[in-house]
């Protein structure tokens, strides 16, 4: 069974319109969720927190997407 991690994490923006953090030293990591339901509830528990502060954004990220086990590495991402 393959697992499908979600990673959130969010801090404040530079900009609201776009998503360049402002000090990624401070950027605050939620946590690693094992599907994507938990994930979508630890984020909008943050969000909710924060939903004055219209810089600062919290985002879900699909950890499972940045790397197929069963997809062949090629001999480059091999080298690390």
């Amino acid at each position: 069974m393959m697992q499908r991690l979600h990673l959130v994490f969010g801090g404040e923006l530079v900009d609201p319109t776009k998503t360049v953090f402002r000090d990624v030293d401070d950027i605050h990591v939620v946590g690693i969720f094992p599907n994507y339901q938990a994930a979508y509830d630890a984020w909008k528990a943050e969000a909710q927190k924060t939903v004055d502060n219209a810089h600062m954004r919290y985002f879900i990220a699909h950890l499972h997407r940045l790397r197929e086990e069963a997809t062949e590495a090629s001999s480059t991402e091999e080298l690390g």
